[in-house]
């Protein structure tokens, strides 16, 4: 039957229920059970056992089941803790309240009261004394919610995705879970959770395109933040030493399996520490997180075998590119060599690109994608690198390291630049670049230097990606799989 003309009947079953006095949307009713806390209580319990038992249960959720024998039924109702099933007598409820559900729908909210029972089958069953409808689904659920073809419809109507599919109400479970694991982790070590800006004059912290808005009554551009980076190292300049935010950001960028226009992430800073320092607060972090979260430090994820078991592998850019790529290493020494060999591999480079600029393109095309277990990449290149200090056994380097599990970055992270006139002239070589036509480098933030000529301790912050980590813990394989809402294309985009 076709979705109108299921709608049709379900409209004209909503008004005579109305026309007999039925009211379809009460707001009375009082729950005192969870699905999941009587399957818990009474798993052991057998017949006897649920014989003895005087108390009285209440349920509410979604009718998602219905067998129907007559002048008995059985129902599976679902609620935010999983499914039950339930049975239900013309005897036990009533002639009207019996009349009432054969006229439900799958898909209806409704209330329901009872004992525990087993069947024949021995499956733990609510036996129903009472009945009632909470709310009517006008709309039917969709009978068959797979295949490809589906997953962007399950995106645009995620109400209905965590409806008909228990897994994926699992994953944001799991990803309440997460965030909260990190917080307890992050509270634990006396990091202070704060909260900074997320509309900015400049948007600063990372290199970036920013979405642009305009408030009225200041009479200003305003910029979604691209990171919280250059707010939170102001409040470690103010003497907090250690602050983390979980924060929400924003880039207009493309969008693919690993990259949303919005997304989060926790970014934290610690005084008097350095990027060393950090390889070792987040193993042990993503180690504390994983077990909390997934009893264990292997899993699977996407067919990869992933072992977050310390140490993790640390190598610099360019030993990773020599290990991986097997490039000569007098390729990557020199400028018209590098250039040469990024365009072999196709890379969109210029002639004028400095050569640290090169290597990572090179490292990023060759390398990446082949770091399935936990790897800090370290030594990134200044010129990649504008808001981190600088190696002192080679400037031309950075304090710096990004974490790579299963050929995607997670975390980034530094030695932060404290130095207010090295800050100047890395903020005025990425004007040059902007000049020049690259609209993702950072922009010239004068009061940011202002900030440092106060003096900022030595300080190490580190950027790290929540949603690409709770992929990694959930087996998903779209950044679309573990936000709630991700941004879509409108439909009538695609139709055109």
């Amino acid at each position: 039957m076709a979705d109108s003309e299921l709608l049709r009947k379900r409209l004209e079953k909503m008004n005579a229920l109305k026309a007999e006095g039925i009211d379809l949307y009460p707001n009375d009713a009082r729950v005192g059970h969870t699905t999941a806390s009587i399957l818990e209580r009474f798993k052991d319990a057998d017949n006897e056992v649920l014989a003895g038992i005087n108390e009285r249960f209440t349920l509410a959720g979604r009718l998602m089941a219905v067998r129907n024998f007559g002048k008995a039924a059985f129902i599976n109702i679902q609620d935010r803790k999983g499914r039950m099933q339930a049975y239900l007598h013309r005897n036990s409820i009533g002639d009207a309240a019996y009349s009432l559900f054969k006229r439900l729908d799958v898909g209806d909210i409704v209330f329901i009261g009872g004992k525990p029972i087993r069947t024949k089958t021995g499956e733990l069953t609510l036996e129903v004394d009472e009945l009632r409808l909470l709310s009517k689904a006008i709309r039917p659920l969709p009978e068959k919610w797979h295949g490809l073809t589906d997953v962007e419809t399950r995106y645009r109507q995620r109400h209905v995705d965590l409806i008909v599919n228990p897994k994926v109400r699992e994953v944001f479970v799991t990803r309440s879970r997460i965030i909260n694991a990190i917080r307890q982790f992050m509270d634990e070590r006396d990091f202070l959770e704060v909260e900074t800006p997320m509309m900015q004059p400049k948007a600063g912290g990372a290199t970036a395109r920013p979405f642009k808005t305009h408030h009225n009554a200041l009479g200003m551009d305003l910029y979604l933040r691209i990171a919280p980076e250059l707010y939170l190292k102001r409040l470690i300049t103010g003497g907090m030493e250690r602050v983390y935010e979980i924060n929400r950001n924003f880039r207009n960028e493309g969008i693919s399996t690993f990259h949303n226009p919005e997304f989060t992430m926790m970014e934290f800073y610690q005084a008097y520490a350095t990027y060393e320092d950090l390889m070792n607060f987040t193993e042990e972090l993503l180690t504390s997180v994983a077990q909390s979260v997934s009893g264990g430090l292997q899993f699977q994820y996407q067919g990869m075998d992933i072992d977050l078991t310390p140490p993790w592998t640390r190598i610099s850019v360019k030993d990773a590119i020599l290990r991986y790529d097997g490039v000569a290493p007098d390729v990557l020494e020199n400028q018209e060599k590098a250039y040469a060999y990024a365009r072999e591999l196709g890379l969109e480079v210029k002639e004028t690109d400095a050569l640290g600029k090169i290597v990572t393109a090179i490292f990023e095309e060759v390398v990446e994608k082949k770091l399935i277990q936990p790897t800090f990449v370290t030594l990134y290149p200044v010129e990649v690198s504008p808001l981190s200090r600088r190696n002192a056994a080679d400037p031309g380097l950075t304090d710096r390291f990004e974490l790579y599990i299963a050929g995607k970055e997670i975390a980034n992270a530094f030695s932060e630049l404290n130095d207010p006139e090295d800050q100047r002239g890395r903020f005025l070589m990425q004007a040059k670049e902007r000049e020049e036509g690259n609209e993702e480098t950072h922009v010239m933030d004068e009061d940011y230097v202002q900030v440092l000529e106060y003096a900022m301790p030595p300080t190490a912050g580190e950027g790290i990606g929540i949603d690409r980590l709770i992929m990694l813990l959930t087996d998903s394989p779209s950044i679309r799989d573990v936000i709630l809402f991700p941004h879509m294309r409108r439909k009538e985009q695609e139709s055109e």
